[in-house]
């Protein structure tokens, strides 16, 4: 415990140093730097995303098929715009971003085509978990997007003031600035899971006639289940991404070479086992029994086994649209970001929208924990206990239509 206190002072201190820099600077500008013209663009950028942020989780309650092919349609359609904006630019390391940006609207425009058959069935799950909100998940989701968004303010204020004096030692520290806002982001949106997942799990799970305060279950996840919450955010994104990469070699080896395709089926079949130490599901159980996270991972995909729900849980598209109203909260802030640096003939204009796009991403990320964490418990509750009064037949028609395309 001491120990750990040590290291929190010792990283208030190095944050605390790199944003009263930043601050400093606002005032000062340098034949490179113009301060005015680096902070408003990315400030206003931070208040959209925080709007943007605010706005798609009400939309998924109460319309979940239009946000869902809004955000399957809108995300490949900004990101392209982002791209040209970086092309447009016409510095090497922005052509360079505009080009890999591009590749990415093309693999989520073709991604959106692949599995437009699986809307419908995501709807539902949508309907269904979301149907019955939490108390106070408003009044929560608004504080912890306002929380992330002054955390984005002083992370702003810190890169600014590294970018001012410009030297190899300040590129460190802009790095060191962002891998604290991705880790500090993941952090908040994983405990919001925890909370509203173990909220939902509890009203679908028992059988109860409301949902809980999930402020009160916040609380609980903030004083019993940081340290799991923090193994969590290390852990579930590098091994999606592990699994991501073993689908993608599995769907490209395609069946006409022998030995690739063994190969590719090997690699996919380990990447597959990954799921059972480290996956975004446990954090229900985190929530609802305290357990380890890489424990709790392992139990609750035992528990979809049992209940044969993998094959439904593999084609469930509601990781992938938080993911792209996440990217497409991004493309907005970088084109809001970029275009108005790049109007004031910036130099810095293509930081300014990578800047912009990753608090887009960040702070919607924060807001879609509502309805990710609500269709993390509903399927946890629905493995433990598939006759409660609660559950409508959707996930028993999905498996039975799985069942029959085998």
């Amino acid at each position: 415990m001491q120990v750990q206190q040590e290291n929190i002072k010792i990283e208030k201190t190095v944050a605390t140093a790199f944003f009263a820099k930043g601050f400093l600077s606002i005032d000062s500008q340098t034949h490179h730097f113009h301060s005015s013209f680096f902070y408003f663009p990315l400030l206003s950028s931070t208040a959209l995303a925080a709007i943007i942020a605010l706005l798609w989780p009400p939309i998924t309650r109460h319309a979940p098929s239009k946000a869902i092919k809004a955000a399957f349609r809108l995300s490949p359609f900004f990101t392209l715009a982002a791209a040209i904006l970086l092309v447009s630019i016409s510095s090497a390391p922005s052509l360079a971003a505009g080009a890999l940006t591009l590749i990415f609207a093309l693999i989520q425009s073709l991604y959106a085509c692949w599995v437009n058959r699986k809307f419908n069935f995501t709807s539902k799950i949508f309907s269904a978990s979301l149907a019955l909100v939490p108390a106070k998940i408003s009044l929560l989701i608004t504080l912890s997007v306002l929380t992330g968004a002054i955390f984005c303010c002083f992370c702003i204020a810190g890169i600014g003031g590294a970018t001012a004096t410009g030297t190899n030692l300040d590129k460190l520290f802009i790095f060191l600035i962002l891998l604290s806002l991705t880790w500090t982001m993941h952090v908040i949106k994983n405990t919001l899971q925890v909370a509203i997942s173990s909220t939902t799990y509890k009203y679908f799970k028992l059988g109860l006639d409301r949902v809980d305060d999930v402020m009160a279950a916040f609380a609980d996840s903030v004083k019993h289940s940081m340290g799991n919450v923090c193994i969590g955010s290390a852990l579930v994104p590098v091994l999606c991404l592990i699994r991501g990469s073993g689908r993608a070699v599995s769907l490209g080896a395609g069946d006409t070479d022998e030995m690739m395709f063994s190969c590719a089926s090997c690699y996919s079949g380990l990447t597959d086992r990954l799921v059972m130490c480290a996956n975004r599901w446990a954090f229900v159980q985190v929530g609802i029994s305290n357990k380890g996270f890489i424990q709790s991972s392992g139990d609750v995909w035992e528990l979809f086994r049992r209940a044969g729900l993998e094959r439904v849980i593999d084609t469930d598209l509601t990781s992938a649209f938080c993911f792209l109203c996440g990217t497409t909260g991004a493309a907005l802030c970088a084109l809001l970001g970029g275009s108005w640096a790049l109007a004031m003939h910036n130099q810095h204009a293509t930081e300014v929208a990578i800047y912009a796009y990753l608090i887009g991403y960040f702070l919607v990320r924060v807001a879609m924990a509502w309805p990710q964490g609500c269709v993390s418990g509903y399927y946890v509750a629905y493995a433990e206990n598939p006759q409660s009064r609660h559950f409508d037949s959707t996930v028993q028609d999905r498996i039975r239509e799985l069942a029959r395309s085998q």
